[in-house]
């Protein structure tokens, strides 16, 4: 038997049985907005990423209740998700919005923006901890540095690996040097930033020469910033390239992905590198909740 260590209180995978939980002891708090359409896959893939860490978490999946939805009846997602009104009142350790695809449209023409930053406003209070991963990320840095973003000329879509790390900064521990921090990214656009000059506040912790930072993170918001998806599972890009092509959408094979892409054998090199990533950023939790860390 596999003891798992992270828990659902809610949630599409919870609710049709497809997750079983544990008792746990002094699990982290972390709050996940789900803006991507794949939910049920999106809450599988955190809850097995971070029972691969072996820290002890409990996710509560939350909905912007201002979005039009489409796909999943919005009956069903307000029955097993809780919106902003239904934990105003609470705390939680830390809270992960997850991409979403709406990032070719502008900022404030995404139909939950004010709610976004309604959210984010809210977490400076409540969150001990925040994550932004994906489109997130750049919608935060909007918000919070006011960093544009523009199109890139085709998706970027791999996986890409960091050639510069900053080892002083605790998202980087147990890294070492060279391309070990791996990331898979599946955008269409990038924020427009020189990494040399950044807002006050602002770091860059990982980047890559193809991809650009991969990390950031402003301590004093007490806030992370992840351009790619660290939560992905070992098919999902795959699963990404056929959706579009069967679409006929304009897209390329998956750049450092296929181990063989005539079988569709997937060298899943990101594997650890988002593990780690992830303990580190729960460590920062921790640390605030026994009171290492201010």
């Amino acid at each position: 038997m596999i003891w798992m260590t992270a828990n659902a209180t809610n949630g599409l995978v919870y609710a049709s049985g497809n997750w079983q939980n544990q008792p746990l002891e002094q699990p982290l708090s972390i709050l996940v907005l789900n803006l991507m359409p794949t939910r049920q896959n999106t809450e599988l893939q955190f809850l097995s990423r971070f029972n691969d860490c072996g820290r002890e978490v409990q996710l509560t999946f939350m909905y912007p209740a201002t979005h039009h939805f489409r796909g999943t009846p919005r009956a069903q997602i307000e029955a097993h998700y809780v919106s902003l009104s239904q934990i105003q009142d609470q705390c939680f350790d830390g809270l992960i919005i997850t991409g979403a695809p709406v990032e070719t449209l502008e900022f404030e023409a995404v139909d939950y923006w004010d709610e976004f930053v309604a959210i984010t406003d809210w977490a400076s209070t409540h969150v001990k901890e925040q994550l932004y991963e994906c489109w997130a990320a750049q919608a935060g840095l909007y918000h919070d540095f006011g960093i544009e973003k523009h199109l890139l000329p085709q998706k970027l879509f791999g996986i890409y690996s960091a050639t510069k790390v900053d080892h002083e900064s605790p998202l980087a521990r147990g890294f070492g040097a060279g391309g070990l921090i791996r990331m898979p990214q599946s955008r269409k656009t990038e924020s427009v930033l020189d990494e040399n000059d950044l807002p006050a506040g602002l770091t860059v912790v990982a980047s890559s020469l193809q991809s650009g930072p991969i990390i950031l993170s402003a301590p004093s918001k007490q806030t992370t910033y992840v351009t790619g998806h660290p939560e992905y599972q070992e098919q999902t890009l795959a699963e990404e390239y056929l959706r579009d092509v069967k679409k006929h959408l304009p897209i390329q094979l998956p750049e450092h992905y296929f181990e063989d892409s005539t079988t569709g054998t997937v060298n899943e090199t990101w594997r650890e590198a988002s593990i780690k990533f992830y303990q580190n950023w729960t460590q920062l939790l921790t640390d605030k909740k026994v009171g290492l860390s201010l």
